[in-house]
């Protein structure tokens, strides 16, 4: 599905219905005792960079979300009833946190006390006055400083329905969202026709995963090899995270701007199988972007040696596949692009250094961070500027995506880093991207947007056979 925001993933007029975790479920979860199970790194540095953030005086909302319609003349009750059982698959959606002190202690609660409240939000005949509502309650609600903090939302009209739905991030990744939309139509679907569904079982639970992937770090200490990789990889960035290495007209030590977002194709099927193609030599297409990447970001701000860090997912075992969570770790890379000759040649360096260090993702970069005792106090929700790439071509539902207009959601706030995300969808490549909100980082960034597609269409063109 196309990574976009709220204001352009297609919101039309309608009647809002709204559902939240109902006043029972939130009194049921205040009585609750400790989990011992405890949140992941990942999670953990979320919430505490929010209340960084928030003591700093900004409200910084950070949540994802997603977009669909629903097909026919709408039954709520059976909507209802979808949305509650695909809660209640997925544990992470009815577990939070709580301080005590200083530390985040993790309670959860039982399926069975699990319900939702449905509230009427009235009539909206005006989409802009429905995207500003939506990103008003999304903002309120689905915060990483409260709990529940997760709603969901359907747009009804005579012919059919929008749905809308917002996690705070620490409850879901990017592949959460673009999974769940297919579950949440098999639901429904098997609810009209009275059958159980195929997704009935519970999912495999990110709150299992949380404390084992914590055990897994706990147990390493400052002398690990991972450790000494991410402490070169930080001293040859002077002593911090990289940024997107391109101007971006900040001015150091400012205050945290907002931001803009970019989001356009940048390749149709044919040109994304040849980029494809052409790259797959080398390892595929994430290297490829990678590599185009090192090369444009060279070209706009001339730094001789692209450092980034590589998002991948940490759902190494299959059992994970159908989980609600963030799977997500990075891995730092660095390509000698000022001595590098041609793109054949960047694709190998790109290869190399994921050959080298993609493990270190496994290793959560939080204690890693604590283990070295640096200093990286939060003040920016993102702590290093990322480009990401996802196939997401074989997630069930995916040939239906565009027929449903679903997108996934990422809200545009503040920030002041460069997140770059491509996905393969079965109608080619999607650029979505979120940086700082100045006239040089807008065009540095169409530049650098520009040059990627005539990079992606330029090897496209190249692996073409010729024709006799």
């Amino acid at each position: 599905m196309r990574i976009t925001d709220i204001q352009r993933c297609e919101v039309r007029p309608g009647r809002l219905v709204e559902w939240t975790l109902s006043p029972a479920t939130v009194a049921a979860a205040t009585a609750l005792p400790e989990d011992s199970r405890p949140p992941a790194y990942i999670q953990e540095s979320h919430i505490r960079t929010a209340k960084c953030v928030r003591e700093d005086g900004l409200f910084v909302p950070t949540w994802l979300g997603t977009a669909f319609d629903l097909p026919g003349p709408v039954d709520l009750d059976v909507l209802e009833r979808a949305l509650r059982a695909w809660t209640v698959r997925h544990e992470t959606l009815r577990s939070g946190f709580r301080w005590a002190g200083d530390e985040l202690r993790r309670f959860t609660l039982d399926a069975a006390d699990v319900s939702l409240r449905r509230a009427e939000g009235g009539d909206f005949p005006d989409a802009g006055d429905l995207v500003r509502h939506l990103q008003e309650r999304f903002d309120t609600v689905a915060d990483a400083l409260r709990w529940p903090n997760l709603i969901y939302t359907a747009v009804v009209r005579d012919d059919g329905a929008s749905v809308y739905m917002a996690f705070d991030h620490s409850n879901v990744d990017a592949y959460s969202l673009h999974r769940l939309v297919a579950e949440i139509h098999e639901l429904y679907a098997a609810g009209l026709a009275g059958r159980e569904p195929d997704s009935a079982t519970p999912a495999a639970s990110y709150v299992d995963f949380c404390e084992i992937e914590r055990a897994d770090a706990d147990g390493i200490d400052g002398g690990h090899a991972f450790v000494d990789r991410w402490r070169e990889f930080i001293h040859r960035c002077d002593g911090t995270l990289p940024g997107f290495p391109v101007d971006l007209g900040l001015t150091p030590g400012g205050p945290l701007p907002t931001q803009r977002m970019l989001c356009e194709p940048l390749a149709d099927a044919d040109a994304a199988a040849a980029f494809e193609a052409y790259c797959r030599p080398y390892g595929g297409s994430l290297v490829g972007l990678l590599a185009a990447t090192g090369l444009i970001v060279h070209e706009l701000g001339g730094q001789p040696v692209y450092r980034t860090v590589v998002p991948f997912h940490t759902r190494v075992k299959s059992r994970w596949t159908d989980s609600v969570g963030w799977y997500v770790g990075g891995a730092p890379i660095e390509v000698p692009v000022g001595r590098t000759r041609g793109f054949p040649e960047a694709l190998r360096a790109v290869r190399a250094e994921l050959q080298a260090n993609r493990s270190l993702a496994r290793m959560p970069l939080a204690r890693v961070l604590s283990l070295l005792g640096a200093d990286f106090r939060p003040t920016s929700p993102d702590l290093y500027s990322i480009v990401s790439y996802v196939d997401t071509r074989a997630i069930p539902g995916a040939e239906r995506w565009a027929e449903l207009k679903a997108y996934g959601l990422m809200r545009v706030s503040y920030g002041d880093q460069v997140c770059v995300w491509v996905n393969r969808l079965p109608d080619g490549l999607w650029l979505a991207s979120r940086y700082p909100d100045t006239d040089v980082a807008a065009k540095n960034m169409r530049l650098y947007a520009e040059r990627l597609r005539d990079r992606i269409a330029s090897v496209a063109h190249d692996s073409l056979p010729a024709v006799s």
